[in-house]
């Protein structure tokens, strides 16, 4: 049975719980339950810190989980990225009070408050740079008024709570964070890794695209298609009017309008774009 891991609060939970029910897995909870196992799909969800995911996965206690880019660069484990699943994305960035900081050289043998300490403390190896890293588990924010430390480096998600305690970002972000499944690199053959994998990237492909049907004269066909090329080709067929084909197609839902502006320009008639529940690739 395979063991997953989903954080149990945080901004990553609710819509890694929604992703894993749009797979096909059930993990509803009723309460405050740690532990739900879905024996149709043979796989059990385990409900952790996002902080402890990245430990229990680099252990083996718990083969596969979902958390942070930022939680995993943190964390010691032998735990490594298996997808990016395109949610919870936000920037890794370095602040202090405005005006003070410009670049990363700033930052010489000062203090920096911030809960990713293993995470700081390689960027700054890497940069070649000397600070003391202060460790607080939450609220790093308020650190520089109260004169524990310097500047910060934390999360940055819109910027508002920084600018409410004085501090602005600067310098190049320390990294970009997202959702990712991780794994060990012992599972990477795994078959029910294999299988949650495809599930999930069928539900990435299902919400970037959506499926479009029209209508189109078959001297127009040609340009339709063009606008409309589909991931492998479109299915067409023939229509009670022989002039006529009818086209389906998977299009990016990005900017679809514009690209239903563009085949109506070009003859496409009966133009109807439905949703993605699902997908195989």
């Amino acid at each position: 049975m395979l063991r997953i891991a989903v954080p149990n609060k945080g901004s990553l939970s609710e819509p890694a719980i929604t992703m894993l029910t749009e797979a096909g897995y059930q993990l509803h909870r009723r309460g405050r339950e740690l532990v739900i196992s879905d024996h149709a799909n043979d796989v059990e969800f385990f409900f952790l810190r996002p902080r402890d995911i990245a430990v229990h996965v680099g252990h083996g206690t718990i083969h596969v989980g979902i958390t942070g880019r930022d939680l995993l660069r943190d964390s010691p484990s032998g735990a490594v990225e298996h997808r990016a699943l395109g949610f919870a994305r936000s920037t890794f960035r370095f602040a202090g009070p405005a005006g003070e900081f410009t670049s990363l050289e700033d930052i010489q043998g000062r203090r920096i408050a911030t809960s990713y300490d293993k995470l700081v403390r390689d960027y700054l190896n890497e940069a070649g740079i000397d600070a003391e890293v202060v460790h607080l588990d939450g609220a790093v924010e308020s650190s520089v008024r109260l004169g524990v430390a310097d500047l910060i480096a934390d999360v940055v998600e819109t910027g508002g709570t920084l600018r409410a305690a004085g501090l602005e970002v600067f310098g190049d972000p320390l990294m970009q964070s997202e959702a990712l499944l991780i794994a060990r690199e012992d599972m990477r053959d795994n078959a029910a890794l294999a299988t949650l994998d495809r599930r999930l990237e069928g539900v990435l492909v299902a919400r970037s695209y959506v499926l479009v049907d029209y209508n189109v004269r078959e001297r127009d066909l040609n340009a339709a298609i063009a606008i409309t090329p589909g991931l492998n080709s479109p299915t067409i067929s023939p229509l009670m009017n022989t002039e006529w084909l009818a086209v389906r197609v998977m299009v990016k839902a990005e900017n679809i309008n514009s690209v239903m502006d563009r085949l109506y320009a070009e003859g496409a008639r009966a133009i109807i774009v439905t949703k993605l529940a699902a997908s195989r690739i």
